[in-house]
């Protein structure tokens, strides 16, 4: 009797007809860093199947969670836009939720969560998650020992209830080296425009280095299971992750090609006599440019 296919196998198979697998340059034992003209044909690629995959969500009623977790600058954010970028947003929802109200502090720990879940035809990309609780919450004293424990025990059935539900769960865990983290962070100190990523929660995570991966390790062992396991990124080389989460999500999706028939347009309305109001009657916004 033949072997079934292992996961990883029929990934590659699904994969296999979309595009080929791209050449992996290296020097001795590191990789180049891929460069800007092979990353922007790589995604167009990528981004294609993207848009694939969402029309086939929408025609299906497919439902699609996918978590994005990790150290802080570790690239959630950046991936999580480079995802979006081509797909319609009624259907794609970013979920980046604030700090709990003392309102939403009383409540099931899960509850604020599940508001945020998709229904039929909508994919949701949490930039952070309910693992909080595992994480910044644990590390900063935000829950109780009693809470966290309780969080540990409920979070692989509460996935387990959303999966038996027909939500497709995805989780990425997004890993990036000390030295890395430290040079994003001085990017982002120097950087006007990026100032605004660095939280006071941020700073404290990074003197909280050791902590912060000992919880994470916890975090694993309860909550890697099989149903849903974790994915871990390599995140020091940000258009590599970038590629090969979408493309690793891709393969573990069996989506097919719904694209819709070409489009025709159709002829415009002869104007009928139709006068257009003055220019002069409108505010135009000054073309300094």
């Amino acid at each position: 009797m033949p072997k079934s296919k292992s996961h990883q196998e029929r990934q590659d198979v699904a994969l296999a007809p979309v595009w080929p697998d791209p050449p992996v340059e290296t020097v001795g034992q590191e990789v180049r860093t891929i460069t800007g003209k092979f990353y922007r044909e790589e995604l167009a690629r990528l981004q294609i199947e993207l848009v694939k995959l969402q029309e086939w969500i929408r025609s299906t009623g497919a439902k699609l969670v996918i978590l994005f977790e990790g150290r802080d600058a570790a690239g959630k954010g950046g991936t999580i836009k480079t995802i979006t970028l081509s797909l319609n947003p009624r259907y794609a929802r970013v979920a980046a939720l604030p700090a709990p109200t003392p309102r939403e502090a009383t409540q099931w720990y899960f509850q604020r969560y599940v508001a945020h879940l998709p229904a039929a035809g909508e994919m949701v990309l949490f930039d952070r998650s309910w693992y909080n609780r595992a994480g910044v919450e644990r590390v900063m004293g935000f829950c109780t020992e009693d809470e966290y424990r309780d969080f540990l025990r409920s979070v692989p059935e509460f996935e387990r209830m959303l999966i038996r539900s027909g939500t497709t769960l995805v989780k990425y865990w997004f890993s990036v080296s000390d030295a890395e983290q430290e040079r994003r962070f001085q990017a982002r100190i120097e950087d006007p425009t990026k100032r605004w990523k660095l939280s006071p929660m941020d700073l404290e995570s990074r003197a909280r280095w050791v902590e912060y991966s000992k919880a994470k390790d916890e975090m694993f062992a309860h909550t890697d299971t099989k149903q849903s396991p974790w994915y871990v990124v390599n995140a020091d080389d940000k258009k590599r992750a970038r590629l090969n989460v979408i493309r690793h999500l891709l393969g573990l999706i069996p989506y097919q090609d719904l694209t819709p028939a070409p489009i025709v347009l159709p002829p415009r309305q002869p104007d009928q006599g139709y006068i257009r109001p003055p220019l002069s009657d409108q505010t135009f916004v000054p073309e300094v440019y």
